[in-house]
């Protein structure tokens, strides 16, 4: 039988999750990012609205999003970097099952320090 003593003192432990739990608090993680989107191609009378929404609310974003006079779809989203990410590779490459994206353009992206918007709506 093999026993293993470690001679550990409360402070070698303390100092160290000090530091992580200073690391996960710090502001860095409680950035969001904001980014205006309008979507071309055939994106209208395909429920590309309510395929919007339905991702958002699974990626946990928040924003809009709205049919324009245009033919396109506009809206806002924000939420997390990585799921606002996903959200974009969403509106550009993904869509409503009927629908047919030929480009999406965002703009105005920046950081934010808290949600603007609550939840994600149809806007009118």
């Amino acid at each position: 039988m093999i026993i293993c003593h470690l001679d550990v003192s409360w402070t070698s432990l303390w100092v160290p999750t000090l530091v992580i739990l200073f690391a996960m608090s710090s502001d860095a993680g409680d950035k969001y990012v904001s980014v205006d989107f309008e979507v071309f191609g055939n994106v209208q009378g395909v429920c590309f609205r309510m395929y919007t929404e339905a991702e958002a609310q699974k990626l946990g974003v928040t924003g809009w999003v709205k049919n324009t006079r245009q033919g396109t779809v506009v809206g806002q989203v924000q939420g997390h970097p990585e799921k606002v990410k996903e959200m974009k590779y969403w509106l550009s490459k993904v869509g409503s099952p009927s629908s047919r994206i030929h480009r999406a353009q965002f703009t105005n992206e920046k950081l934010i320090t808290k949600l603007e918007i609550r939840g994600f709506g149809t806007r009118y």
